[in-house]
């Protein structure tokens, strides 16, 4: 990072078609912007405080067509010098495929210059083992994601895009792989996997989560390092997209203060000596977990601040319906819970990085990986 706490200069195509990017777009551009990355968005509509998680929203998606006319505004304009592309939530098979189209382009127009350009996806499908996008939208990810560079499923995500059921350390090794060797896509990085639930030991704790990152040496193989962080018992709307901008940010970070040629390497692929603790994309999430760990401590206590006035306020409100009471509390809590990034930009720029990286070590590995 330069000495005023900024990382590289980048510019960012941030494209994601929400009803609404109050929580998750929103939050995420004063993610990437705090920390010195000019971002440009498009293909989604502001509408604040009006998101899924309410269980009710109001607003329409942007539809492919939008999204391309919204690029070809760009290249008419001759602005698609960029660094980065960050593609997120796409509701319908038609918009991953223009996403993807646009993906494709910027690919082309930096042949010439490897390292150039890099994209990030996040293939926004589901979590808890549900799906919440179309059916098509399945196979629409599984044609694009191998442009990508680097992509950011959850564990359900990865379930889909792998066909490998996750129930053990062993299982989640085999996703990963799968998902490197199907997809050729170089680097990897599963979020929040609850590493408890694979194990029937008493001693098996649920208070933290794990991410799992990997970036491919040149023969595939995975790199595979986890990094353990206590969990907060609460859930928060956004987080995703926090970790997803956050990502772009301190990634590029990363590789221009490793050795310089990785910036002019396609894909800042790391050369095959460099262990998975030292790759640029785990010092990356290093830093992005010591960000959002904090941020989110700090908006756990203002979520109980505000529900403790909230709740006394109610007792001075009688005659409501017992459905009506579940309703509110369900929206208050829903509320209580958006991550306040504003308030908590410095843990931004300067993270307290406590976390660890760690790489897994044969045992935790399928024989074939051994």
């Amino acid at each position: 990072m330069s000495s005023d706490g900024l990382v590289p200069e980048t510019r960012v195509l941030a494209i994601a078609s929400h009803v609404s990017l109050f929580i998750s777009s929103t939050s995420a551009l004063v993610d990437v912007i705090t920390v010195g990355v000019q971002v440009l968005t498009g293909g989604g509509r502001l509408s604040t405080g009006n998101h899924t998680g309410y269980r009710q929203f109001k607003g329409t998606r942007s539809t492919a067509q939008e999204i391309s006319d919204l690029y070809q505004g760009l290249c008419q304009s001759h602005l698609t010098d960029f660094d980065v592309m960050l593609s997120g939530y796409a509701p319908s098979a038609a918009a991953v495929e223009a996403v993807g189209a646009i993906g494709l382009d910027l690919q082309r127009k930096a042949e010439s210059r490897p390292g150039s350009f890099f994209w990030v996806l996040d293939p926004v499908m589901g979590d808890q083992g549900r799906l919440y996008v179309n059916d098509d939208v399945v196979p629409a990810y599984k044609k694009i994601i191998h442009h990508a560079d680097l992509i950011l499923p959850n564990q359900f995500e990865a379930e889909v895009l792998s066909g490998i059921k996750i129930t053990s350390l062993s299982a989640l090794a085999e996703a990963i792989t799968a998902i490197h060797a199907s997809y050729s896509v170089p680097h990897v990085i599963i979020t929040s996997v609850q590493i408890s639930q694979f194990s029937s030991s008493p001693a098996a704790t649920s208070d933290s989560l794990t991410v799992i990152g990997s970036t491919t040496k040149s023969d595939g193989s995975p790199r595979l390092f986890r990094i353990d962080v206590p969990a907060l018992d609460c859930f928060f709307s956004g987080t995703g997209d926090m970790f997803a901008a956050l990502t772009v940010a301190r990634l590029r970070e990363a590789v221009f203060a490793a050795d310089a040629t990785l910036r002019a390497t396609k894909s800042w692929v790391s050369p095959d000596d460099v262990q998975a603790t030292d790759l640029p994309l785990a010092k990356a999430t290093l830093k992005v977990l010591a960000s959002m760990h904090s941020v989110l401590e700090k908006t756990l206590e203002a979520r109980d601040a505000e529900l403790r006035a909230a709740a006394s306020a109610e007792e001075n409100e009688p005659g409501l319906s017992e459905e009506e009471k579940q309703k509110r509390e369900y929206l208050r809590r829903t509320k209580a819970a958006e991550v306040r990034v504003v308030r908590n930009v410095r843990f931004l720029r300067e993270p307290a990085v406590e976390f660890q990286a760690q790489e897994w070590k044969k045992e935790d590995l399928p024989a074939g990986l051994q």
